[in-house]
């Protein structure tokens, strides 16, 4: 029986995962290119502002689309290891993978074919070597890019679910479950999966244990965190609250401009973010021209000038 205090209130699902790319050039012409999705936010990372942080994800940037990088040019490849995600899979419509395998093969990337919990998958890697699946589940849904060079009917429509590789599960199923309102949704060779009832974007994540339990080594292709959704501040201070309570400890609310944010390391070593849906990619320029143009937090724009002439080219 569980020890952690219930608040009643769960996340809705994977808000954003970030991941970091040795070339955001290369990077943005993968993702608007070959899997159609909209670069919604160009802005710095907060902590670094000598490189670019690159948001993806549909029209408008929903919570459960938004793939983001940190753009270290040059980084050396990172190594993977125990505590942390090791796939990023997106949503695509039922009937839609045929398609996708023509697409592919005209973009020149090679790919492979697998199935798991039922659901057909295509599994590929991004430039930077991120696996990446489309799996097949649903109708087509959300808000498409007009820009999209990939049909409506054929596109992402936002993150399917992770994959973690954690060192022991108990304690990360313990986060998900009790925290976060995922339930377990069956086991299938080294792999659990935990789900959302409803089956929305971002509603699953699939854990592997690690027994090697090398530690990983951040660098280019690998996933820094995984984010999940809290509705807004009261929310996301009653998950940290029900985090306590398993005394597990997060850091002090980050205002990322397009969200608020916690993190922490869940007991299997990722690290995780739980994120407020509001106030959204709009509060700094219209839906319209999303991801055009240079945002900067406050702190740095007095040192616009000089922040843009360091920041690489990536267009």
């Amino acid at each position: 029986m569980s020890d952690t205090i219930s608040t009643g209130i769960h996340s809705a699902g994977i808000h954003h995962i970030t991941a970091i790319t040795a070339d955001g050039r290369a990077n943005i012409r993968f993702y608007r290119d070959v899997l159609g999705l909209r670069l919604v936010k160009r802005t710095v990372n907060f902590d670094d502002p000598t490189a670019h942080h690159l948001y993806f994800g549909d029209a408008t940037g929903r919570p459960g689309t938004i793939l983001t990088f940190f753009a270290w040019a040059g980084a050396n490849r990172g190594k993977p290891g125990t505590g942390e995600a090791q796939a990023v899979a997106f949503r695509v419509p039922e009937g839609s993978l045929g398609w996708w395998r023509g697409h592919l093969a005209s973009m020149g990337m090679a790919y492979e074919e697998a199935k798991r919990f039922g659901e057909e998958l295509i599994a590929l890697s991004d430039p930077d070597g991120i696996r990446l699946e489309l799996v097949a589940a649903g109708k087509p849904e959300g808000e498409n890019w007009t820009g999209n060079p990939i049909p409506v009917e054929y596109a992402v429509a936002g993150f399917h679910g992770v994959t973690l590789h954690v060192s022991a599960e108990e304690g990360t199923a313990k986060v998900l479950t009790d925290v976060f309102g995922f339930t377990p949704a069956g086991k299938e060779d080294k792999v659990s999966r935990y789900s959302k009832a409803d089956d929305v974007i971002g509603s699953h994540v699939d854990v592997i244990v690690d027994a090697s339990r090398i530690r990983p080594s951040m660098g280019a292709g690998s996933i820094h965190h995984v984010a999940f959704r809290a509705a807004g501040d009261a929310e996301q201070q009653a998950l940290v609250e029900a985090l306590y309570a398993m005394h597990v400890a997060t850091t002090e609310q980050k205002d990322r401009n397009y969200f608020r944010s916690v993190y922490f390391r869940e007991p299997g070593g990722t690290i995780f973010e739980i994120a407020t849906d509001d106030p959204g990619f709009a509060v700094d320029e219209s839906v319209d021209t999303l991801g055009t143009v240079l945002k900067l937090p406050a702190q740095y724009e007095a040192y616009r000038s000089q922040i843009e002439a360091a920041l690489p080219d990536i267009d």
